[in-house]
């Protein structure tokens, strides 16, 4: 049997502060200096759907070949997936590759699945449809920055980490609160009765930039190099497929939600565009507010010239202890 490879690395940031680049930097550096190959499980809640590609700027064919991937085109854009099922393949995952004597590395940025991994899950009610259905229904007279609004009253803790405009989120959190007579943030304070416990990684490499406004250029540049890669014609594809709308999870991912609101009404592309990105940006802050409440974690100035030196060197402050001795 192969030696047990160490724990396990986490890499986390905001959308286009180079999580791939550096989980690939990673891999390539563990297999020529420690002989420890890499595995990366992919932590992104876009990442798991099948045909969505370049507006989630999924790793290339190539990138993908280069190092084994996980949790990455795993269900159909219909479907949905959950932090505690991320949370299940996450730990399984970890376990399988740590058997083949290979090193875990978790990378992405979906913050509620590494929350899930590392904290455990709360046994959280079940949800109820008739209820959802009632709050659905008054979402639509009143819109949902009204719902998150009301949120805010009960549960203001689950309130001030959604977007006004996150209606599954806002809903289920809404739904909790109706049937339980408490906020869902109560609940994730409790125990796990779900199977999934906290598991802590060796590292939580964490890059994030100084300067707010080079993180904003490359998410801007990013989305024009998804336009030139056409995923005005990956969207248009989704749209004509017949059986998605906005209601699903996949529909609503940063992006794709702007650009089908975007198609549905006319709006000129320059318009959608503008909204994507901003929506990008948000999506940005929210992940670095995440971030900033892991206090453990170590931080990488992403925007730095030798921001990829200094994720190879926690890295290795982090591995290379837990490596098998080599015979002299």
């Amino acid at each position: 049997m192969a030696a047990l490879a160490p724990h396990y690395l986490a890499l986390a940031g905001p959308t286009a502060s180079g999580k791939t680049a550096s989980a690939l930097a990673i891999a390539r550096h563990a297999r020529t200096h420690w002989n420890l190959p890499v595995e990366i499980v992919s932590v992104d809640s876009a990442l798991v759907y099948r045909g969505m590609d370049i507006g989630t700027a999924k790793p290339s064919a190539e990138e993908l070949a280069a190092v084994p991937h996980h949790l990455i085109d795993i269900i159909d854009p219909r479907d949905s997936y959950s932090a505690a099922q991320f949370a299940r393949d996450a730990q399984r995952l970890i376990a399988e590759i740590r058997q083949r004597g290979h090193l875990p590395l978790l990378a992405g940025g979906t913050m509620l699945y590494f929350k899930a991994l590392f904290e455990g899950l709360s046994d959280l009610p079940e949800a109820e449809p008739a209820l959802r259905s009632q709050l659905e229904q008054e979402a639509l007279r009143h819109g949902w920055p009204a719902m998150h609004a009301r949120l805010a009253t009960v549960d203001p803790a689950t309130a001030a980490r959604l977007a006004p405009n996150d209606s599954q989120r806002i809903g289920r959190a809404l739904e909790v609160w109706h049937a339980t007579g408490k906020p869902l943030s109560h609940w994730h304070a409790q125990g796990s009765d779900t199977g999934v416990t906290g598991l802590r990684p060796l590292a939580l490499i964490s890059l994030e930039p100084e300067q707010r406004s080079w993180l904003h250029e490359r998410i801007a540049q990013r989305f024009d190099l998804m336009l030139e890669q056409g995923f005005l014609q990956e969207m248009q594809a989704l749209r004509s497929r017949g059986d998605l709308d906005l209601a699903l999870p996949s529909m609503r991912c940063v992006g794709y939600r702007q650009a089908w609101e975007g198609l549905e009404k006319g709006e000129p592309l320059s318009l959608w565009r503008e909204k994507a990105i901003a929506a990008t940006r948000q999506l940005a802050k929210r992940q670095l507010t995440w971030l900033r409440s892991m206090p453990w974690r170590q931080r990488v100035a992403c925007d730095a010239p030798d921001a990829l030196e200094q994720v190879l060197k926690l890295a290795g402050q982090a591995i290379k202890p837990r490596l098998p001795a080599t015979p002299t």
